[in-house]
């Protein structure tokens, strides 16, 4: 799909406040502008050609607007995108207490006050729940960039207080990713926010004179999203993630105040700020061909997202007090320069590399069936193209022996893998040949390198090398200069007499060849000796059937002993068919019949699914016939009747009424298909469900059939009221609801925003025990360090646990 330029949006929200400055701030009527007007300063003297008024148009502003309402303006279409396939961006932006986190994470105290990450979440996994077509995987990752440090939120911590994997921002085709960043799977809504508020609680916050709890740091929550078609086999697979960025706030340290750590912390805040306000400034230039996204960690987390392929929106937070007007007319210039800058969102579409495999052993399918047909056009004898048989490879191995030999003047070929066979064949011969003759000549000549000392200094003592490490002949022998034959893989060549000199042993090389019978004590060769490829195969054969001996052996005592004992319990396998025909008989039957259910709904859909494709064939096949008959027509002329109306022929109005049929019959067979897709997802989940409940009534009734001791079967005899093995027919006909079931439903009921705002709750109320947890056991490592408390923390240790 071809890119379509977009300009990023920008939003404005305007914090609540009492002292709203309404004479210096100007919305505009269509909550698209704001104007800004400055009095003035009469110090400046009577010449004082300072701008006092400024206008901004943008996307929207969002002033004394709910957070439901912020995020249906702000994020709701991007997220729907999204799903889509298309990479989306939201950076909150603006001076420190602006309520930038409040718009990105909201209160965790209150549902409704939820911000946009809460609310993007859900509207994920409620698209996710209403999707029947495709198969979703979301992940989610917690970055934060403190100091110029990049930090994972959900890394586990270890003893040190850190991760021990260190991160850094790399550059690859796909795109710009965090190396190292852990990325979480996550199946429910409820999963996801217990990561939010894990993420949350280990962020870096300061107290300052304008806000109390400061983010020091700036954070992206990323959202990825993967998905794939359920119905058809379609090797596509659709990515895209979701970028949730909230950036610390500018601070100006004459109304702040900080000092020390603060102080440091707010100079690399401002610092990675202005680097952010330069990239913009680039990328609002049309004729830079340079972008600097490499000043900064920020800038180059940020490089996909505002010079990518990347739905951005920008979420600029002011103070309305008159105060704070110089950093709203900051960062209101922030937004207007990002409202320039240009993106091409595409949606990202990759290729599952098994399903790529499965299509090409199709498509390979398909060009041997047309092969054969080729074959048989031309009267061709029957070729086969799968792999050969071990009866095939004897049978060339044999041809390929009766032509060395002589016995036959060719060899059959009848297709390409043939002929890899007989050169492999021919190949294997060769080698074998050469390692017989090298073997036949290593044991008549022994091989010594001369780097080899200890072998040098044996052939010395032996007198068959002299100090020049040259040969000598033997005492008594007919001259010096005895003729050798040297170890060779090849049998041809001739014999040369070995010349005396230093000249001649450089000349040779760094090896010397000496007669085996010449030297007192063997020599270890360098090389070992390599036996032909029959006798290692005899040698093989051999080693299997001693193997095999050896280990059928011990089998007899084994099987005698388990005779010896027949009171032993039976295997699991053996049990659970003897348990299936007795008391799992019920729920046995109940499964087979569920399961029966889901085969046939599947087979139907499938049934379906091909119907649909034809019909959509079909339809094609129509459209283009009606083309062409509209192409001719519009060439010889058309004919209207006497009202205008245009007359067309038989044909054509019969291929007319055919698509309209034809869409009638795909409509309904498009409903039928979700109807069965609802059955199916129901059918699966009962199939599960029994399954789960024969196993474990199958692991109760062998526990108390087999493993419980005798004197408590006796016990259980069939006069008593609990007979081992007999499950109540009311615990298979019917799936009880636990004490923690009726209460979650009792909670879900009671809650503020009803069953919607369970997984909220939920997972604040874990993130909640967790850190309490922490916290209480923090504090007793602490008294337990004192002398003096030792005992007084043993004593509130269970109260303390207690109350968490």
């Amino acid at each position: 799909m071809e890119a379509v330029e977009k300009k990023v949006r920008t939003f404005v929200r305007v914090k609540p406040t009492a002292e709203f400055a309404q004479d210096m701030i100007k919305l505009g009527p269509d909550n698209k502008s704001i104007d800004i007007y400055i009095q003035k300063d009469a110090r400046r003297g009577v010449v004082n050609n300072r701008q006092t008024d400024w206008s901004f148009r943008l996307d929207g502003v969002l002033h004394n607007t709910s957070q439901e309402l912020a995020y249906e303006t702000v994020a709701k279409k991007l997220v729907a995108d999204a799903l889509a396939g298309y990479n989306g961006t939201i950076m909150c932006y603006g001076q420190t207490g602006a309520g930038k986190t409040y718009t990105m994470t909201g209160a965790t105290a209150e549902y409704k006050h939820r911000g946009i990450i809460p609310r993007a979440i859900q509207q994920v996994f409620r698209a996710i729940a209403r999707s029947v077509d495709s198969f979703v995987t979301v992940r989610i990752s917690y970055l934060e960039i403190y100091n110029e440090t990049l930090f994972d939120l959900l890394a586990a911590p270890t003893s040190s207080g850190t991760g021990d994997v260190q991160m850094a921002v790399v550059d690859c085709p796909r795109g710009v990713y965090v190396k190292g960043l852990s990325v979480r799977p996550v199946s429910h809504e409820e999963d996801a926010l217990n990561l939010l508020f894990e993420g949350e609680t280990n962020r870096v916050i300061a107290e300052h004179s304008l806000n109390k709890n400061s983010s020091r740091s700036h954070c992206i929550f990323t959202i990825y999203i993967e998905s794939r078609c359920r119905v058809f086999s379609d090797v596509r697979c659709v990515n895209s993630k979701i970028n949730l960025i909230d950036l610390a706030g500018s601070e100006r340290l004459s109304k702040t105040g900080s000092e020390g750590q603060v102080l440091k912390e707010a100079t690399y805040i401002n610092k990675s700020l202005s680097f952010l306000e330069q990239i913009v400034i680039a990328l609002a230039d049309p004729k830079r061909d340079h972008i600097p996204f490499r000043q900064s960690k920020l800038t180059h987390v940020l490089k996909d997202s505002l010079g990518g392929k990347c739905n951005t929106v920008l979420v600029a937070n002011i103070c309305g007090e008159a105060l704070h007007v110089e950093e709203t007319l900051s960062s209101l210039r922030f937004a207007a320069r990002m409202r320039w800058i240009t993106t091409e969102p595409v949606i990202n579409v990759t290729c599952d590399p098994e399903e790529t495999v499965r299509a090409l052993e199709k498509e390979i399918i398909l060009l041997k069936q047309e092969l054969a047909m080729h074959n048989n056009l031309v009267n061709r004898p029957l070729v086969t193209y799968d792999p050969l048989t071990d009866v095939q490879i004897a049978e060339i191995k044999s041809q390929i022996h009766k032509y060395l030999q002589g016995a036959i003047d060719e060899i059959d070929i009848m297709n390409i893998r043939q002929v890899q066979e007989v050169f492999k064949q021919f190949k294997l011969i060769v080698r074998q040949q050469e390692h017989e003759v090298e073997a036949r000549l290593r044991s008549k000549y022994a091989l010594i390198d001369k780097n080899d000392f200890a072998a040098i200094a044996a052939a010395q003592k032996a007198g068959v090398v002299d100090v020049d490490r040259h040969l000598m002949g033997k005492k008594g022998g007919q001259e010096c200069g005895t003729r050798t034959t040297p170890v060779s893989p090849k049998p041809a060549g001739k014999k040369k007499k070995p010349r005396k000199g230093s000249e001649q042993s450089k000349k040779e090389g760094t090896r010397s060849y000496l007669s085996g019978r010449e030297l007192d004590a063997p020599l270890p060769p360098k090389s070992q000796v390599t036996i032909p490829i029959t006798d290692l195969d005899v040698k093989e054969r051999a080693r299997s059937e001693d193997t095999a001996n050896i280990d059928a052996q011990p089998s007899k005592p084994a099987s005698e002993e388990g005779s010896q004992r027949p009171s032993s319990p039976p295997s699991k396998p053996v049990a659970f068919e003897q348990f299936k025909e007795e008391c799992g008989r019920e729920i046995n039957r109940i499964f087979k019949e569920n399961k029966s259910i889901l085969l046939a709904r599947k087979k139907r859909s499938a049934t379906v699914a091909r119907r649909i494709n034809f019909i959509k064939q079909e339809m094609e096949d129509i459209k283009k016939a009606l083309e062409a008959q509209r192409q001719e027509r519009w060439q010889q002329g058309e004919y209207v009747d006497e009202k205008g109306h245009l007359i067309v022929d038989e044909e054509e109005f019969l291929l007319i009424m055919k698509m309209k049929d034809l869409k009638e019959e795909y409509r309904s067979a498009y409903a039928e298909l979700q109807d069965l897709k609802a059955e199916i997802q129901y059918c699966q989940h009962l199939v599960d469900r029994c399954r789960n409940k024969l196993i474990a009534e199958f692991e109760i009734w062998y526990s108390e059939s087999f493993l419980i001791p005798t004197y408590v079967q006796k016990a259980l005899q069939p006069g008593g009221s609990i007979r081992p093995g007999m499950i109540p027919i009311d615990r298979v006909l019917r799936l009880e609801e636990d004490e923690q079931d009726r209460f979650e439903r009792m909670q879900e009921t009671t809650l503020p925003a009803g069953p919607e705002s369970a997984s909220f709750y939920k997972a604040k109320m874990k993130s909640d025990q967790k850190h309490a947890y922490a916290r209480t056991m923090s504090s007793l490592g602490q008294m337990r360090k004192k002398p003096g408390h030792i005992a007084a923390a043993g004593r509130n240790a269970p109260s303390s646990l207690h109350l968490t």
